[in-house]
């Protein structure tokens, strides 16, 4: 596996490619992270991600595999990823698309297990109500990435 780091409105972010696919990200450096690309996955990954950050792509298109997690796990983060660009779900409605409606404190277990979090959008996934809760990138990223798809995704509706 091979961590690549990019500059991001939301600090640092790493991205992990296997060659074949993105298998892993973290805010932050990982302290095997090279500050550029080394291959063509990797050069896409972040080419991808520096346009999100633009408010220039609104959906990834790099290849994606989570080679770990229970099968409950993997539900929430396919489900993740059908979550359309700009819009929410609560933990509540994910627990239910995936066949367990009492199981939104385990869909938070979920989104904060996600190794691959922006590209697998686990920002989209809020309280009842729309309440903020819980991020593990922490509430202010959370927050910005949330807001820069709002705009993005208004920007859009009214051009």
């Amino acid at each position: 596996m091979r961590w690549t780091v990019l500059d991001s409105p939301i600090g640092e972010f790493s991205v992990a490619s296997d060659g074949a696919s993105v298998c892993g990200a973290h805010f932050g450096r990982v302290d095997a992270a090279a500050d550029e690309p080394d291959h063509a996955l990797s050069r896409q990954a972040v080419a991808e991600l520096r346009a999100y950050f633009a408010g220039e792509l609104t959906g990834f298109t790099v290849p994606v595999s989570i080679p770990r997690g229970s099968e409950f796990e993997r539900a929430v983060w396919r489900e993740m990823t059908r979550i359309p660009y700009g819009e929410t779900l609560t933990y509540g409605e994910v627990a239910r698309l995936v066949g367990d409606p009492g199981a939104a404190r385990a869909v938070g277990v979920a989104c904060n297990r996600n190794p691959i979090p922006v590209i697998v959008p686990c920002h989209r996934i809020v309280g009842a109500g729309g309440k903020l809760v819980g991020f593990g990138g922490g509430l202010p990223r959370k927050v910005h990435l949330l807001e820069l798809e709002a705009r993005v995704a208004l920007q859009q509706a009214w051009s």
